[in-house]
């Protein structure tokens, strides 16, 4: 039998009986696989393995614990014989022949009226593989293509409009990188009719959608909303009980300054299942991009993310702490002037990194009291993530003379060594 002689198909199965020949651990994965389908199974075979008899006394499988007989094969609309003997799987095929029933033979795929493909689930997407009768081809094949589905490397989107009501899923992209994705986020892009997209985040992912699928833009700069958060609550609703499957791709993560509560809130009051999908925050990933830890022993061992208004009253004004500011660029100067009024130490350092994961990632590090003039006379703006603390000298980007000696002593008295 060659490839070409195969006509691919599915076969409803539901309620209907099958005959299983066989007690080893290949008919136990096939009895697994058509009662997965819904098949009433019936198993033939003197001994069973452990798995086809859990499968049997949990009422699962009907188990006929004896030789085969010509007559089980009446009255079924399925056969797979996987005895193990040659001489016992070719009469189950032949007899299901005769009675034109269509039978998998594992001794023999050559001669075999039917073939068992390799198959994965994916969402609603069922995948099979026959590879010329070679099972561990098929298996890799199939592995590919089901890891592909599932990390949006290939088209899972619906084509045919969806009977039910559609969906919304907050997807946090992470800082802008397309390899910061979660592999969740990716696969729900990949199915998505509808993205309504900020500013930041994973923008050239767009590119990769297919042309119908309809991009909203709702970006928001510093003094312009283009799309106020009402209206972007109210589109996510609109479009999905259209029926349509709706991503809100973000920058960073949704939960983390970025209203996603808002627009979830708003989803289920109006009846709009919702997905939330964590994205890598900016405020602990675009400091990482510079060599700056949020924490690090001996330095620092919490912190508070604000964005860089009236919240710095509220955290600690310690150079142990860490204080990372997001959207912070504008009011840069009055928050150096509110944390030092606060008793934070003006030598203490403060990083600023601009464009995180992106080719024109600037970094520029400074100390409190000087931070304000060099972050003007160097023009910086957003997107940038401001860190203030003590971790700032872990950065390979920080001058010498902000290092310590060590920074992995757990000792709370450690002199801190800087000049300006």
């Amino acid at each position: 039998m060659a490839i070409q002689d195969i006509y691919p198909t599915a076969l409803r199965l539901l309620g209907r009986p099958v005959l299983v020949v066989g007690g080893g651990p290949v008919a136990a994965r096939r009895a697994k696989g058509l009662l997965d389908a819904g098949a009433r199974v019936t198993v033939v075979a003197p001994v069973a393995c452990q798995a086809l008899v859990v499968l049997a006394d949990s009422g699962l499988v009907t188990w006929e614990p004896r030789t085969y007989l010509p007559s089980d094969v009446d009255g079924v609309w399925f056969v797979q014989t996987a005895t193990g003997n040659s001489a016992v799987d070719t009469q189950v095929s032949a007899d299901a022949e005769a009675q034109r029933i269509w039978c998998v033979n594992a001794s023999d795929h050559e001669a075999s009226a039917a073939w068992t493909p390799a198959v994965a689930v994916v969402d609603d997407v069922q995948i099979a593989v026959n590879a010329g009768g070679d099972p561990r081809r098929a298996m890799a094949l199939r592995n590919a293509v089901a890891t592909a589905l599932e990390t949006g490397d290939l088209p899972l989107r619906r084509r045919r409009a969806p009977k039910n009501a559609g969906s919304v899923a907050l997807v946090g992209g992470g800082p802008g990188d397309t390899g910061l994705i979660t592999v969740r986020g990716r696969r729900l892009l990949g199915q998505a009719d509808v993205v309504v997209a900020d500013r930041l985040g994973p923008r050239e992912l767009l590119n990769e959608l297919a042309p119908d699928v309809r991009v909203i833009e709702v970006g928001k700069t510093p003094g312009n909303h283009p799309v106020p958060q009402a209206g972007i609550n109210r589109i996510l609703v609109e479009e999905a009980l259209k029926g349509h499957r709706v991503v809100r791709l973000k920058g960073g993560d949704p939960y983390v300054l970025g209203r996603g509560g808002e627009e979830a809130e708003y989803c289920r009051q109006h009846g709009v299942e919702v997905e939330v999908v964590s994205g890598v925050t900016s405020a602990i990933s675009v400091p990482a991009a510079a060599g700056i830890p949020v924490t690090h022993r001996g330095l620092a061992k919490g912190f508070s993310v604000v964005t860089g208004h009236e919240e710095l009253s509220e955290v600690p004004a310690r150079p142990d702490h860490t204080v990372v500011l997001l959207m912070g660029v504008a009011a840069l100067r009055d928050s150096a002037a509110a944390l030092a009024a606060a008793g934070l130490p003006l030598d203490t350092p403060v990083g600023i990194v601009e464009n995180g994961y992106l080719p024109n990632q600037r970094v520029t590090i400074g100390t409190l009291g000087s931070i304000a003039d060099q972050a003007e006379a160097t023009g910086v703006a957003n997107p940038a993530v401001i860190v203030i603390g003590d971790v700032v000298r872990v950065s390979p980007f920080a001058p010498s003379h902000f290092k310590t000696a060590d920074y992995s002593t757990t000792s709370p008295n450690k002199p801190r060594v800087l000049t300006t």
